[in-house]
């Protein structure tokens, strides 16, 4: 098949470029369409119990995550001036297109009681634009005695204040968000350029804007970069620009691919599907490396361009192929999840590792195979000294240190358990960025003067209509409450009990020691008042929108509004399941309703746990994919032993770096793992396809066939180590901490990589392999490939000599 396959890519080179670049351009023109996200809600799957909850959740009560907060600690904002800029950004901003409402000091209302219509009339405290400091002063004592607003837009505190603004979530979850939000800021920016008052930002609008825009730029800045460092490393192997040039060509145009491949999935770029690209070109690279590689061995060794290039075809083709497939098995396992975020990143890149190699196996042999044949200087590096010399000293370790590999893989793995002990798990909601980034400052702004930003949620449930009006399950939620308000990590909640406390105060003219649930003897007053006020057209909204958004419409379910700091997923669960709901309980235990946690931040948590919980899975699939890969190549579960042990050593060493730098288990550094099993199994099956050939070759004498094995496929195998070492290692460059650690920590597998499959595996081999009969069955796949890599090649060569006398060879002599 590999022959006929050789035959065919050289006869019809260029028809098969051109098929390529057609394909290609359709590729770039998809491409153009693809969008950003970051979707918090991709981290759980759509069928789990507490995300279809929230989302019931959200249809009664509205978004939870929409609301973008601009804070602010500035005496100077009360200066007339600097107040009536306020008001002015404050209605600019209320205009732009995609923010349905924005809420701040200069919006505020007052509630107060309108005995003549029996209800509750609520009014702009700054009807009109202060014209005096005095007449400003004296509304902000009117604010400041409204105790609702105490904790929600000034701070009792520090005396910081807020804007809220409330996004439509038709735009935030749209290519519209960016533009929405660059109004937003570009009108900000010219507040504070005007006061001299800096702004902070938070929210999870805000967030998310700012972690696609960085995705987007370091998608495009990766790729690059890993073109430019790929690049740079094939020109110091082969010493010839047109290895550099083509297989970057090679990569580019499966890079196209991938962006357009995403289109036509319909998905859109997240945090994982960015790296993805820039992943292509690092695992792409070996393949171009593999194929030029043994292209010049084999033209060293005959001398013919056009015989060279069709053994290379013939003899690497399936194992070549077989490497990429357990590469893709790393990233295939996520396919099987029902995590949103997860599949997508698992079948682009499966999809795409095949689409490099398809791209890399008909490219290179027909560029090159077009191109003048290499020059002695470009084939030096096939005899390059150090390499050699250390392929000498792992066969030395091998042969003749074989205790000492065992004795050092034991103490390394000890150690590494010792780091992997020390592995904690945990994560943020925006712990991707760096802690000096201005999202995390502006973040700490905001938990330090109104304990956080993020949503938390509880819904409340009488179980009988109307049953929030009744006074004692008001009085269990406010214990509620007041318990809340006594957690550090907690803004004051919001609720329908306070807005009754608001009303309560607002019949007392405003008292703020009335704040507080009206008595049996207020509550049918107070409720007959709020019901008048419904439709009655004054500004307070009595009516609905407000209320409605903390209670449903039957007036059986209630909702608990408040916000909490990012305080990281193991202090969450603390504080949920130490403090909040043994309190929760005990309040409501007997009560006869039911109350239970919900909102973007426990789902965010709740995803983290159910993907490193996935990816735990996955990696054993991983193993599964992996061992049954190789067991159809020997057909010898043997084998199958001696490739994932050292693979499994590998991962442990990787594991207790993790532990001993402090690097977290979080889904970033969790997906790690699956990866690396894949590339590093690579090295594996290389390995032992070339020890089975030399096992036949040198009549099952195992010493020699592990000494040739080591001097032959080692070169390329440190060469493509090499390669996904640079091309890995700069991801730790990145901003976002779990790409960071994913440079860090593949890099590190690589190079660990080297001693499981180049000392620990070979010493193996020898201990364990007695050279006693074949090392696998006679009918293995890999048989095939074996000896199609030592034959003559006669066969090739009468497929040259037709092809010649078809003009399809060009003027290069047989």
């Amino acid at each position: 098949m590999w022959e006929r396959l050789a035959y065919f890519i050289i006869r019809f080179r260029l028809s098969l470029i051109a098929v390529l670049a057609v394909i290609t351009v359709f590729m770039a023109w998809k491409a153009k369409d693809v969008e950003m996200t970051y979707d918090f809600a991709q981290v759980v799957s759509p069928n789990d119990p507490d995300m279809v909850y929230f989302q019931n959740f959200k249809k009664t009560f509205g978004e939870d995550g929409n609301v973008l907060v601009l804070g602010l600690q500035d005496s100077s904002v009360y200066k007339l001036g600097n107040f009536n800029e306020l008001r002015r950004l404050t209605d600019t901003l209320a205009r732009i297109e995609g923010v349905n409402g924005v809420l701040s000091v200069s919006k505020l209302l007052n509630i107060s009681k309108d005995t003549a219509n029996n209800s509750f009339r609520a009014t702009p405290i700054f009807g009109t634009a202060p014209r005096t400091q005095g007449e400003l002063d004296s509304l902000m004592r009117v604010v400041n005695s409204v105790e609702f607003y105490k904790g929600q837009l000034i701070s009792p505190v520090t005396g910081a204040t807020l804007l809220a603004l409330t996004m439509d979530p038709k735009y935030l979850n749209s290519s519209r968000r960016q533009a929405v939000m660059n109004n937003i800021l570009g009108f900000a920016t010219q507040f504070e350029k005007k006061t001299g008052i800096r702004l902070h930002y938070a929210g999870l609008p805000y967030v998310r804007s700012t972690m696609t825009s960085k995705v987007a730029s370091e998608m495009k800045f990766f790729t690059i970069l890993a073109m430019v460092v790929t690049g740079l490393t094939l020109l110091v192997f082969f010493r010839t620009w047109s290895a550099v040039v083509f297989p970057l060509i090679v990569v580019g145009v499966t890079v196209v691919w991938c962006i357009g491949s995403i289109v036509l999935l319909g998905f859109k770029i997240n945090l994982l599907t960015g790296l993805i690209p820039s992943i292509i070109v690092v695992i792409g690279i070996p393949n171009c490396t593999y194929l030029l590689s043994r292209y010049h061995y084999d033209y060293r060794k005959s001398g013919n361009q056009m015989l060279a290039m069709t053994r290379v075809i013939r003899k690497i083709g399936l194992v070549t192929l077989m490497n990429n497939t357990t590469t893709a098995v790393g990233f295939v396992v996520f396919a099987f999840t029902d995590i949103a975020i997860l599949y997508q990143f698992g079948l682009v890149a499966t999809v795409n590792i095949f689409a490099a190699f398809v791209i890399s196996f008909i490219l290179i042999p027909a560029v090159f195979s077009m191109l003048p044949p290499p020059t002695p200087k470009q084939l030096e590096h096939l005899d390059a000294a150090p390499l050699t010399k250390l392929l000498e000293f792992f066969d030395h370790l091998v042969l003749d240190r074989r205790p000492t590999v065992y004795v050092a893989a034991l103490v390394l793995v000890a150690g590494a358990a010792f780091g992997i002990s020390r592995i904690e798990s945990v994560s943020y909601m925006v712990d991707d960025l760096p802690k000096k980034s201005s999202v995390n400052a502006d973040l700490a702004f905001f938990e330090s003067h109104f304990n956080g930003v993020m949503p938390l949620e509880f819904e409340v449930d009488t179980h009988k209509k109307r049953g929030l009006l009744k006074l004692k399950n008001l009085e269990k939620i406010d214990q509620f409450e007041k318990f809340l308000r006594t957690q550090p990590e907690l803004s004051p909640p919001v609720s329908l009990v306070t807005f009754l406390k608001a009303s309560t105060q607002a019949f007392y003219n405003g008292d703020p020691k009335f704040f507080r649930l009206p008595d049996n003897s207020e509550r049918p007053y107070i409720l007959t008042a709020l019901a008048n006020s419904k439709g009655a057209g004054n500004e307070a909204g009595m009516n609905s929108k407000l209320l409605r958004s903390f209670a449903d419409s039957t007036g059986q379910r209630a909702r608990i509004s408040l916000k909490i700091a990012d305080i990281g997923s193991q202090n969450l669960d603390s504080l949920m399941n130490k403090r909040i709901l043994p309190e929760m309980n005990r309040i409501f235990n007997g009560s006869g309703m039911d109350i239970r946690p919900t909102g973007t931040t426990i789902l965010f948590t709740k995803g983290n746990e159910y993907i490193i919980h996935t990816l735990r899975e996955s990696l054993f699939l991983a193993f599964g994919l992996v061992g049954l890969v190789v067991l159809v190549l020997f057909r010898s579960f043997k084998t199958v032993l001696f490739a994932l042990i050292p693979n499994a050593v590998t991962l442990v060493l990787t594991a207790g770096i993790m532990g001993f730098f402090n690097i977290p288990l979080k889904p970033s550094t969790a997906l790690i793992f699956v990866i690396a099993l894949g590339i590093d199994g690579d090295n594996s099956i290389h390995l032992l396809a070339k020890f089975r050939q030399e096992m036949a070759l040198n009549g099952h004498r195992v010493r020699e066939a592990v000494s040739v094995t080591l001097s032959e496929a080692g070169t390329s195998m440190i060469y493509t180590s090499i390669v996904l070492f640079v091309g890995f290692s700069i991801f730790a460059f990145s901003e976002f901490g779990g790409t960071k650690a994913l440079g860090l920590l593949m890099s590190a597998s690589l190079l660990i990589t080297n001693f499981s499959n180049l000392i620990l595996l070979p010493a193996m081999l020898i201990t364990f392999d007695h050279g006693k009969g074949n090392l696998i069955d006679n009918n293995a796949l890999i048989r095939h490939y074996d000896e199609s890599y030592h034959e003559e090649d006669d066969d090739a060569e009468l497929n040259l000599a037709r092809m010649k006398k078809e003009g399809d060879v060009g003027t290069y002599e047989i």
